[in-house]
């Protein structure tokens, strides 16, 4: 597996940090959707990096009267 193939995923807590968003708000996110995509692995919760910059990246506003 090549370096920039494989990149390493974050718990829960670190793709908090990651994206500025609380742990609690993912938690719910998963719950009701709409947050970024994300990894079961039995009872661990995981995001790929790529996911979450994805979800960043379509959550991005020029202004706040632009309908989300």
């Amino acid at each position: 597996m090549s370096e920039q193939s494989y990149r390493p995923k974050f718990r829960t807590d670190a793709a908090a940090d990651y994206t500025g968003v609380s742990a609690s708000t993912l938690h719910k996110l998963r719950l009701t959707g709409g947050g970024p995509a994300y990894i079961k692995l039995g009872k661990t919760v995981v995001y790929d990096p790529a996911d979450l910059d994805s979800w960043l990246q379509a959550h991005r506003r020029r202004s706040t009267s632009v309908a989300a």
